[in-house]
């Protein structure tokens, strides 16, 4: 008996026609399936309950719930229960799929160059986001080399602001040039923007905690979006 295929086999043919379509239009931003940014939303988040899931790219509750558990029935994605709470996580062939969906997509629409050079320009900002994400952490004192930051030195951490600051205001082209060709690269400079005015309002955490929308969750989810749509590997710009 030959298995039904799953119902979003068929995405990637009408993506392909449709980024043609647009490409003859003048067009040049493309908008992701359904079904794709579902699965893509966990590469994102690493793990997540079906709101968050949904709530990453802004996609439907019921329609949500109803593709993670056709992800499951093929095996690309898996669950963890904690505290009554079901948590979704993409298996090793979810995460092949979602490269390949992804490879698909950035082909279709011929943005392929256009990424490669966004991440060029990322990667030095990301060294630089990396050092300031330190110096909020750690504060070198002549004894202690990494002795951690306990924020009481006001000069030293509205320098790290500024730093953020400016990696906010250099992030926005990157960006730009990155939604130009795929619609779902779409708000990050805000989100980051976003979080750096919290830190700027004295919310310490908003600068690397993992359960807020912090700049260093935001950023780290570029960057992964950048890999994974690449295809890279993470650490290979090191």
């Amino acid at each position: 008996m030959v298995a039904k295929p799953p119902p979003w086999t068929g995405f990637a043919t009408i993506w392909v026609a449709s980024a043609r379509w647009t490409r003859l239009f003048g067009v040049t931003a493309a908008a992701s399936p359904v079904a794709t940014l579902c699965l893509h939303s966990l590469r994102l988040l690493g793990a997540g309950d079906t709101s968050r899931t949904a709530a990453r790219f802004g996609l439907d509750y019921d329609e949500t719930t109803e593709l993670l558990l056709d992800f499951a029935s093929v095996g690309w994605t898996s669950t963890t229960e904690f505290g009554g709470i079901r948590a979704w996580s993409l298996t090793d062939a979810g995460r092949a799929e979602n490269t390949r969906q992804l490879a698909v997509e950035l082909d279709a629409c011929g943005g392929r160059a256009a990424v490669t050079r966004a991440h060029a320009a990322f990667v030095p900002l990301n060294g630089r986001f990396q050092q300031a994400a330190t110096d909020w952490q750690l504060h070198p004192l002549p004894a202690d080399a990494m002795a951690a930051n306990d924020h009481t030195d006001v000069r030293w951490n509205d320098r790290v602001i500024e730093r953020l600051v400016s990696l906010g205001r250099q992030l926005r082209p990157v960006c730009a040039e990155l939604t130009a060709v795929l619609t779902r690269f779409d708000g990050y400079p805000e989100r980051y923007e976003a979080a750096v005015e919290r830190v700027q309002g004295g919310q310490a955490r908003w600068v690397d905690a993992i359960e807020v929308d912090s700049c260093h969750l935001v950023w780290m989810q570029l960057h992964e979006d950048l890999l994974a749509t690449l295809g890279l590997p993470r650490g290979h710009e090191t």
